[in-house]
């Protein structure tokens, strides 16, 4: 299957080019005086910054008397410690650890989230009658989807530990009488806390960061590979873990879960130039335009890509998905058959009756199996087979349409053997109404939510598919708590005024070592790095960042690093 010539479109002014009012300047200011005066490999400046934080009113501004800004982070006089080393030219890695251990953070057990006081009482009499005395507290953010400040939960909870062993015994009590239990350190609730914070961050100047490419998890979509095993398969100098994605041993049926292929990218996902994966509605990507760019550099942009096929007769159908497993939409948001209006529902798989996939060789060998109908395509786009059941190898160099549903009724109907079937394919900016050359070398990692947007915040957990909602009966309370208002490992890109990309990674999940950001404070510390336009990527267990074949992070899973399926890679330098 070919893909028809692209149409140049008008290019949207990159992020270095675009005009820049004063207020998106002071970022940028900062960021040089950052990496101006940030101490050279193995020095250090420390930062208590109580004068800081009454000198600098917003995140942007460069603190008197320090090297760069500090973080806003818990209150102004923390301690902070910034060191950095020179990876490549033109790319800094900056360490950053901030704050400490508050004695008033401890373990503890949440036995639900509750809205309203029927539904609280309700849970605090199941505890009395349990023997445990409950207590209240609100979760760390307001419902989304409004009125503004109307409290999203409250949480009820029992018990303080000073250790997770004893908090998980009375988890265990607690799911055993049918409670929801969790487990949770009360630094990571997203309320006030001293920290500790460890985040690390790579600075690339503009000239590097066109050199920074995307790469799949063992070289296809259907594998994950952790980011230090593609870093040294591909000798880069540097890697920092991508999109959100399906991980191994999904399910494969919809439900409050991510299914169907394992290294599947939930989201837009493009290498070198192929579009790999549809996009999930319209929410943020990352992109990196490589080196034949045409002087565009790295962008934050909401894209989303239109797909169809057409026949040698003139009939044309909508195509659905991309190498992925027919009739599960990873997320929601990415076709017209799922029936929800296009909404995303992150973390979240959407079932597609009707439903038609076009599988490349990128996908793996072979492809997905199951019930529906499939048309093996030469390189021509010419149909050398239809079969009444999906799997087997894909052609080299060609491809597989399969199809569910009515789908398969208009794939049999329309396509016969010598047919060719042409794929176009779109990826469109909905806010400009631009489509996107895919150009050699075009790199596009999915991301969300939006974190900054032309200096400000640009947060919207609904828009972008982490609304509280309830999806199928499922309550998505408990969900929007955990990965949204509570602190979590994060992994965040930007571009600063100048052109800069920033990778950051904060680690979390680790009491006393680092308790993670919430999605507000990732916004909040992108712009205090400079960044005017960021988006958060995947994180949790995926968060690492490597450079030099070392991972420098602290991975949250207890078995470490976690295979992930795309990695933004800086290979070394060209001889």
């Amino acid at each position: 299957m070919r893909h028809p010539s692209r149409r140049p479109r008008t290019r949207r002014p990159s992020v270095a080019t675009r005009p820049v009012v004063l207020a998106l300047l002071i970022p940028a200011l900062a960021l040089l005086v950052l990496l101006a005066g940030t101490p050279s490999t193995a020095e250090s400046v420390q930062r208590p910054t109580a004068a800081n934080a009454a000198a600098a009113p917003h995140a942007g501004a460069a603190a008197p008397n320090a090297a760069a800004p500090s973080l806003r982070l818990g209150p102004g006089a923390l301690h902070e410690t910034r060191t950095s080393k020179t990876v490549a030219p033109g790319v800094t890695h900056l360490t950053i650890t901030r704050g400490h251990a508050s004695p008033d953070d401890h373990w503890t057990v949440t036995a639900g989230l509750a809205t309203g006081e029927p539904e609280i009482t309700a849970l605090e009499r199941r505890l009395r009658e349990l023997g445990h005395t409950p207590r209240r507290e609100a979760v760390a953010g307001p419902d989304p989807r409004g009125p503004p400040g109307r409290p999203m939960a409250t949480a009820v909870r029992v018990g303080a530990f000073a250790t997770a062993d004893k908090a998980n015994r009375l988890r265990a009590e607690l799911v055993r009488a049918g409670l929801g239990a969790r487990v949770h350190h009360t630094s990571e609730d997203g309320h006030h806390t001293t920290g500790p914070w460890h985040l690390d961050v790579l600075v690339l100047e503009p000239a590097a960061a066109t050199r920074l490419s995307v790469e799949l998890g063992q070289g296809h979509v259907e594998g994950v590979e952790t980011v230090s095993s593609v870093a040294r398969r591909t000798g880069a100098l540097a890697a920092v873990n991508g999109g959100f994605y399906v991980t191994p041993n999904a399910r494969r049926e919809p439900g409050p879960w991510l299914a169907g292929t394992p290294g599947d990218p939930a989201g837009l996902t493009v290498v070198g130039g192929d579009l790999l994966s549809e996009s999930v509605r319209h929410r943020p990507a990352l992109v990196l335009p490589g080196p034949s760019g045409d002087g565009d550099g790295p962008a934050v942009r909401r894209l989303a890509t239109r797909l169809s096929v057409t026949t040698s007769s003139g009939s044309t159908h909508t195509v659905t998905g991309l190498n992925r497993l027919p009739g599960l939409v990873p997320s929601c948001g990415g076709t017209w058959a799922t029936g929800r209006g296009h909404a995303a529902h992150h973390d979240y798989t959407c079932g597609s009756p009707d439903d038609l996939v076009v599988i490349t060789p990128a996908y793996g060998p072979q492809a997905p199996t199951g019930d529906g109908r499939q048309a093996l395509l030469d390189d021509n786009g010419r149909v050398t087979a239809l079969q009444d059941r999906l799997g087997g190898p894909v052609p080299p160099g060609g491809s597989v349409v399969q199809a569910k549903g009515a789908a398969a009724t208009w794939l049999a109907t329309h396509a016969r053997p010598g047919d060719r079937l042409r794929l176009r394919d779109q990826v469109t900016d909905p806010d400009t109404r631009q489509q996107l050359r895919l150009t050699p070398g075009l790199g596009i990692v999915d991301g969300g939510p939006l974190l900054l947007r032309d200096g400000r915040t640009a947060l919207d957990p609904v828009r972008d598919g982490w609304s509280p909602e309830a999806v199928d009966g499922h309550d998505r309370r408990t969900f929007y708590n955990e990965w949204y208002l509570r602190r979590n490992p994060r992994t965040a890109a930007g571009i600063t005024a100048s052109g800069h990309l920033v990778l950051m990674t904060a680690d979390g999940r680790h009491p006393g070592h680092s308790a993670g950001l919430t999605i507000p404070e990732a916004a909040a510390v992108m712009r205090s790095l400079g960044a005017v336009d960021a988006l958060n990527l995947d994180g949790g267990g995926s968060t690492t960042l490597v450079t030099h074949g070392r991972v420098r992070n602290t991975p949250s899973d207890p078995a470490g690093e976690r295979p992930v399926a795309t990695t933004l890679l800086l290979p070394p330098a060209a001889e």
